[in-house]
């Protein structure tokens, strides 16, 4: 968190290349390695719109319904509907703390994959918050500035169990 590249739009992907397949290795081995939900290219300080996001057998998600390993080039997201929830979030590029933030509960979301082959889903829940979060990281979002009342914004260790693990 304040790291200028974080807080700009990040520019569309034009070329599917080996840069690319380089960089979504890298966004990969990073998420892994901090057992993350999710990850965008500018928290590895690439400015591009590449997200990445699973939730299988992740040691700090274990209660959560899988969510399907994906690589999501120049995304859009539609909201279907108004409906919103508070959940828990964290963010690996801000680390230690969790805070509650409101999302849209169900969407729709387009892109493309590594191949440049489309992708169109519509999803709700968890799945739709992870989508949620790594985009806003696309458009130089961070999720503390979601957060409606800052007394539900904390270091995890104080917070403890006011929370549920939710989207890094």
């Amino acid at each position: 968190m304040g790291e200028p590249l974080l807080r700009q739009v990040a520019a569309p992907v034009e070329r599917f290349d080996a840069q690319l397949d380089a960089l979504v290795r890298d966004m990969h081995d990073t998420m892994r390695a901090l057992n993350g939900a999710g990850l965008a290219a500018p928290q590895i300080g690439v400015g591009l719109r590449v997200v990445i996001f699973e939730v299988a057998d992740n040691p700090r998600y274990p209660h959560l319904s899988p969510v399907p390993y994906t690589v999501l080039i120049n995304p859009e997201l539609t909201p279907l509907g108004s409906e919103q929830s508070e959940g828990w979030e964290g963010c690996l590029s801000v680390p230690g703390l969790r805070g509650l933030v409101p999302r849209y509960t169900h969407l729709r979301y387009r892109g493309v994959d590594l191949q440049g082959a489309p992708i169109d889903r519509t999803v709700q829940g968890f799945h739709a918050r992870v989508v949620q979060h790594e985009v806003d990281h696309l458009d130089g979002i961070l999720y503390p500035q979601r957060i409606v009342d800052l007394r539900n914004f904390g270091f995890e260790a104080a917070l403890g169990t006011q929370m549920s693990p939710m989207p890094d």
